[in-house]
């Protein structure tokens, strides 16, 4: 991720965690986190219990989360030179008290309140409070509904279009040996006929979306269960994977072969060669490597649902 698309992402959480922004540009945000961010972030699990158990008004934490560290540095860099060399009236209160602050603090940026200690977070690809907003998104974002926004409302009070429910998964596949790849791919399973949809992301993405339930809508009973659904989702992924090359297993394993067959080569002859007392750590060692190797070269497949929702759509899908 580059700095833009960073910005915008933290741009979309502070907004969905209801953040209050005091201040922010292309390269930062000042904040003060709501309590739902509060709690995913600052680590203060004592406070939170104190708060759950008393029911007192929780105070929350401000922030300085940076996007751009270098284009924020040279901004500060330029306000406070600005500031330097502007000049002051003589005898004024606010010259008396710069120069006060001057003295004590040196300087100090004149939109700061300096009652409140705000920490600042450089926010890069990589960094924990970065990785930290992630979780976040993914541990509040990982199920939802929505209801598709009607193209055209109707005034007319008794007439009402029908909706109905489908089962939206992303899933992640991963191929990994000793070298890793990753796919995504987005499912959406009607409840009503058990029509099975893939791209479904795409689809969501032509529709408004919204939380609330649109008027003059109701909603067509759910032929399928949520577990029903979910296993149609499955089997069609592991039909689609049936047809994927695995070639890259093949060299995977034989690399694996090779790497114990090495390590085979340099263990057992000292194995052999040991006395009583060395010989169980030496095996020990071996059976660990051994595992090791096997952890790193093994082809293996694995799947996992990334988030999901229940989407309601026009008509009877």
């Amino acid at each position: 991720m580059n700095e833009r698309q960073i910005h915008k992402f933290v741009q979309r959480y502070l907004d969905a965690t209801d953040c209050l922004i005091a201040e922010k540009s292309p390269a930062h945000f000042q904040v003060k986190l709501s309590p739902r961010a509060d709690r995913d972030l600052t680590n203060r699990p004592y406070y939170w219990s104190f708060v759950d158990r008393t029911g007192a008004e929780p105070e929350t934490m401000s922030m300085l989360l940076v996007t751009d560290k270098t284009k924020y540095d040279e901004s500060i860099a330029a306000a406070a030179k600005a500031d330097a060399a502007a000049p002051s009236v003589p005898g004024s209160k606010n010259a008396a008290a710069e120069a006060a602050l001057g003295r004590s603090f040196g300087h100090i940026h004149g939109t700061l309140n300096t009652n409140v200690r705000v920490p600042r977070e450089d926010l890069y690809f990589g960094s924990r409070r970065l990785e930290q907003l992630f979780h976040s998104a993914r541990s509040g974002g990982s199920y939802l509904c929505l209801f598709q926004e009607p193209e055209k409302r109707t005034n007319h009070p008794l007439h009402s279009t029908a909706y109905s429910a489908w089962l939206g998964v992303n899933m992640k596949v991963e191929f990994q040996c000793d070298m890793k790849r990753e796919e995504l791919h987005s499912f959406g399973i009607s409840l009503a006929t058990g029509q099975c949809l893939e791209q479904f992301h795409d689809k969501l993405l032509t529709h408004r979306m919204t939380p609330k339930l649109p008027p003059n809508v109701h909603t067509a009973k759910n032929a399928l269960t949520l577990n029903k659904a979910a296993s149609i989702v499955e089997q069609a992924l592991e039909r689609k994977l049936r047809t994927y090359d695995y070639s890259w297993a093949d060299a995977a394993a034989r690399r694996l072969e090779e790497e114990l067959a090495t390590i085979r080569h340099y263990y057992e002859p000292l194995i052999e060669s040991s006395d009583g007392e060395k010989r169980p750590l030496i095996e020990e060692q071996f059976q660990r490597r051994q595992e090791e190797i096997r952890w790193q070269y093994e082809p293996r497949v694995s799947t996992s649902a990334i988030n999901c929702g229940i989407f309601y759509l026009q008509g009877i899908g």
